[in-house]
Parts: C-alpha cells; structure tokens; sequence
C-alpha cells in the first residue's frame, strides 16, 4: 500500500513546489525567494562534503575493527540523498533534505531499513578482491613447467 503512494508523490511534488515558490514569494519577494534556493544549493554542497567525510571516517573505523558498516554505509546514502535534494531547487525537497541531515531522523530510517540491507563481507565469504589474495598464487615445480607449445594443447595455434 504505502509504495503505490510514491509514485502520486513524485507526480505532485513539482506542482507542490510551485505552489511552495508562490507562498513564499508572495510573502519574501521574488529576489528573496531566488535567494533562498541559491542558498539552499550551496548548504547542500557544504553539508554533503561535511558531514560526507565524517561518515568516510566512521566506516573506516568500523571495517578496522572488524565490523561490518551496513549502519554507516546507509547513514551515507541518505547523506548523499539528502544533499541532492537540497541542491534541487524547492522547498519542499530542501525540507525533507534538512530533515535527514539530523542524526535522530537518518537512525529512524536506519531502523526502517535494518532487516532489508544485506552487506557482503568478502573476506568472511572466502572471496576477495583479485590481486589482494595469496590463494590467487599458483605455485609450480620445474618439471611441471615447459616452455615448448602442448600439441594437445586447445590454446596452441593450429596451421
């Protein structure tokens, strides 16, 4: 149910963000409201590199010590979300954007989110990045190792 409310959503919010630059350019000024969403853009800009490279840290410290971030990695998301919408002119957006930029707001929707994130490990998979591993490493003894073609061989080249 709540899903088939997104999509009404997204088709009302740029008519509720006209209605929203009419209120409050009837009550501010034209110049005031365009003033207002410049702002808006630049604190979405700060913020995001703020509070971006707080959440970097935190994730850092948390593989470090062995745990897993799924916490961190959807605080940063919602970060980065949250800068964009207050970078997209609106207020509406720039409201919901100040709105998960609070801490309290992005654990609520962590808490909403928990059960459905799955984040893979690699090293407690057993797999790993190529290049990082020593089981990638395959060891030969000499007589196991010949420079001459294998006649036999499906990659040797036929005439």
């Amino acid at each position: 149910m709540r899903s088939s409310l997104v999509p009404l959503f997204l088709l009302a919010l740029p008519f509720l963000e006209i209605a929203g630059f009419i209120v409050v350019g009837s009550k501010i000024g034209v110049l005031a409201t365009l003033g207002l969403i410049i702002l808006s853009m630049f604190l979405g800009v700060f913020l995001l590199r703020l509070q971006g490279f707080g959440i970097l840290q935190k994730i850092r410290s948390e593989t470090a010590a062995g745990r897993t971030p799924s916490r961190e990695l959807v605080h940063g998301v919602m970060l980065f979300f949250a800068a964009f919408l207050l970078i997209v002119p609106g207020f509406i957006t720039d409201i919901i954007g100040l709105l998960l930029f609070i801490p309290a707001i992005r654990d609520i929707g962590w808490r909403f989110v928990r059960s459905r994130v799955v984040v893979v490990n690699p090293a407690a998979t057993g797999h790993s990045r190529p290049g990082r591993s020593a089981d990638r490493v395959i060891e030969l003894d000499p007589e196991d190792y010949s420079r001459k073609s294998d006649p036999n061989s499906p990659w040797s080249p036929k005439e």
